[in-house]
């Protein structure tokens, strides 16, 4: 069910043409396989089942395109090939490839979407304020500019 010689595998295939990182990934493999419940992984997890719940990652979460995530994610990086519905927070990148599909709010410094990749749902910027109210400046002046509907 763990495969550490597959991880070395995917992290090569990563590296070349793929975004990768020199982090060793623990891969979940069997497409077949089903697991829910809350997971607290250390390091980075390659996913090529079903998994259902919580995850806290460590480092980074790759959902493979035969990945299913339906969970609610904290994470340093993600790249998603398979398919997740959620919420996510990640500190550092989120990629969606062309074969990804992500259903849900994602909070990060950084969003990809790949040329076929699926994305509904919300993005939030990471410390971003919460208010939702951002200054309009107008493009020749540093004057911010009057929304419509303000007095």
């Amino acid at each position: 069910m763990f495969s550490n010689q597959k991880a070395l595998e995917n992290q090569k295939a990563l590296e070349n043409g793929k975004p990768g990182s020199a982090v060793p990934l623990l891969t979940v493999v069997g497409d077949r396989a089903r697991m829910e419940g809350k997971f607290d992984i250390a390091d980075s997890i390659q996913v090529e089942c079903e998994i259902g719940g919580e995850m806290n990652v460590g480092g980074k979460l790759v959902i493979g395109e035969k990945g299913r995530v339906n969970a609610n994610v904290q994470t340093v990086d993600a790249i998603v090939m398979g398919h997740y519905a959620g919420n996510m927070i990640a500190t550092g990148n989120v990629e969606i490839a062309q074969t990804g599909r992500v259903t849900g709010n994602i909070t990060t410094d950084s969003l990809v979407i790949s040329k076929g990749g699926f994305f509904n749902g919300n993005v939030t910027k990471m410390n971003e304020s919460t208010n939702g109210q951002r200054p309009v400046y107008l493009v020749e002046d540093d004057r911010p500019a009057q929304l419509s509907g303000q007095r």
